[in-house]
């Protein structure tokens, strides 16, 4: 079974992100929340790092609801600096926190994060047919245009890297390897999400 070049032979749990979660179209926000967390705590790190502390982001980010976590203290950002269960950087962890709450308003603004989010490839996953992990960018003008919108809204650990990780996760994109299992799977999925997207109704 061939899978995506960055996925180590000896990594279980990069394996199973990687098999059942990579690139799978996402339209729930407590989803979206979770991943904007995880990758602005991998800015600078390896995602593998990140991986193995998602129980400890889940915990520490009340399962990644928004709503509470756009409540946290000062006194609570400085508790969670000493939590080993996840990356203790106190930008990054403060930065967590005002994301939440700036993602409260874009829920406010548009109905729902993914109502926005999703806006920056017209509603429907880019299914890209990359044969080399070389050839798979960081970044694109989409994730551009993402990121910049963030950055203006408030938020914090959003460059264009970040958000592109962030859209691949989320299936916004397809960028697994079309040699790998999982490259038909996930197209078929963005398929599904095409049609839906087109019957739905035009506001």
């Amino acid at each position: 079974m061939q899978r995506c070049a960055w996925v180590p032979d000896g990594d279980p749990l990069m394996r199973e992100y990687h098999d059942r979660e990579w690139g799978v179209p996402v339209h729930d926000d407590r989803r979206h929340f979770e991943f904007l967390v995880l990758e602005g705590a991998q800015a600078g790190l390896s995602w593998s790092v990140v991986l193995r502390k998602r129980i400890g982001y889940a915990r520490a980010f009340a399962h990644f609801d928004p709503r509470k976590v756009a409540r946290y203290s000062e006194a609570r950002i400085r508790s969670l600096t000493e939590d080993p269960g996840i990356v203790r950087n106190r930008r990054k962890i403060a930065a967590t926190v005002r994301n939440a709450r700036m993602f409260l308003e874009i829920q406010k603004e548009f109905g729902s994060f993914d109502a926005y989010c999703w806006r920056f490839v017209g509603g429907r996953p880019r299914q890209n047919q990359w044969t080399q992990t070389r050839r798979v960018p960081a970044t694109s003008p989409e994730s551009d245009a993402f990121s910049d919108d963030l950055r203006e809204r408030g938020f914090g650990f959003v460059g264009s890297t970040v958000i592109y990780a962030h859209m691949q996760a989320v299936g916004m994109v397809n960028d697994h390897l079309v040699s790998c299992f999982r490259y038909a799977e996930v197209s078929r999925l963005g398929s599904r999400a095409r049609t839906a997207a087109s019957a739905r109704p035009s506001k």
